[in-house]
């Protein structure tokens, strides 16, 4: 798995949509601010999240946008998989987005064997961790009191 900087804007993004969840719409022009992502490239990628049914957006005056589910609900993993493919570290391994592999025999392959035992750990945590996870880790790396966070798979 390799999280281009449409990967991790977008999860910037969504942290501050999560931060914000009770309060509604946030403009594009706050995340941006906030995250220091470019306008335009934002833009984009909050279209992509809203195709994926990640975030709502209103138009106008006082628009922005908002999640379109509770962060509880939003999977990294979920993310990820929306905006770059498969969590796999090669694509032999993948579930969702398996290629054939070039070995001579997949069932043999030290290697594939390896990275599936890889590809399983981060699916685990990918799928474990929520934005809520994430919005409750920005709270207390920005010293606001709350309860410690366990990602341990």
């Amino acid at each position: 798995m390799k999280l281009t900087l449409k990967g991790e804007y977008a999860l910037r993004a969504l942290l501050v949509l999560g931060l914000h969840y009770s309060r509604g719409i946030v403009s594009i022009s706050q995340i941006s601010r906030e995250q220091n992502i470019p306008h335009r490239f934002l833009e984009q990628i909050l279209t992509d999240l809203k195709s994926a049914g990640l975030v709502q957006s209103r138009r106008g005056i006082s628009g922005g946008y908002q999640l379109a589910r509770d962060p509880e609900d939003i999977s990294v993993a979920e993310v990820i998989r929306h905006l770059e493919g498969a969590l796999a570290p090669i694509s032999c391994v993948s579930e969702r987005f398996y290629e054939k592999c070039s070995c001579p025999d997949e069932s043999r392959c030290a290697i594939r064997s390896v990275m599936k035992e890889i590809r399983d750990a981060v699916v685990r945590l990918a799928e474990k961790v929520s934005l809520a996870d994430i919005c409750g880790r920005s709270r207390l790396l920005n010293g606001q009191r709350i309860e410690a966070l366990d990602f341990s798979i």
